[in-house]
């Protein structure tokens, strides 16, 4: 059976949406996933499953979610594989802004159109940049995340599509714990 890394949007920022971690797992386990694990409290599982595609294991998610806990949680998935890939190939791309930026992994739930892409990287100059790796963004900032104008709504809005962000440490954490 296929194991699938699932990455959740946007819980566990506030009171309103709170997704308990060992609920969630046996939420999952009771819908038919099985060898369920959780990384930190931000919604990163990895799970096996009969279903054979990742756009399946999306929805199934996101319809469990949205039963259980009455909202909606955009759901991105990716392989074992496809996040080993990123994650080289994200160590392996320069620095685009100044000697020790902040990086983050943007995984995207829906392509990145060609003009997507270019408004994206227009930031090219400034002190927070964007580049498309894959289907997914590499994000640096001179600056700390919470400071940064260049994520979150703004961020979808220029992508044309939902993204969740983590941190380089937190792909690398997965990369090494579910992925490589």
């Amino acid at each position: 059976m296929p194991r699938y890394l699932a990455f959740l949007r946007a819980i566990n920022l506030g009171a309103v949406r709170k997704v308990p971690m060992a609920e969630l797992r046996d939420q999952l386990a009771g819908a038919g996933f099985t060898d369920v694990e959780t990384h930190i409290q931000t919604g990163n599982i990895a799970l096996t499953s009969r279903m054979r595609s990742a756009a399946k294991v999306e929805s199934a998610i996101e319809a469990l979610l949205g039963e259980w806990r009455g909202f909606d949680v955009p759901t991105m998935v990716r392989s074992p594989a496809e996040l080993h890939d990123l994650a080289a190939r994200i160590e392996m791309a320069p620095t685009m802004v100044g000697s020790q930026p902040r990086r983050y992994v943007a995984f995207a739930k829906g392509e990145v159109s060609p003009a997507a892409a270019a408004a994206l990287t227009a930031y090219k100059d400034t002190p927070e940049r964007c580049c498309i790796v894959g289907r997914d963004l590499l994000l640096e900032y001179d600056t700390s995340f919470p400071n940064a104008r260049l994520a979150g709504a703004k961020l979808e809005k220029l992508a044309g599509t939902a993204l969740t962000t983590r941190d380089i440490k937190v792909v690398r954490a997965l990369d090494a714990k579910w992925a490589s």
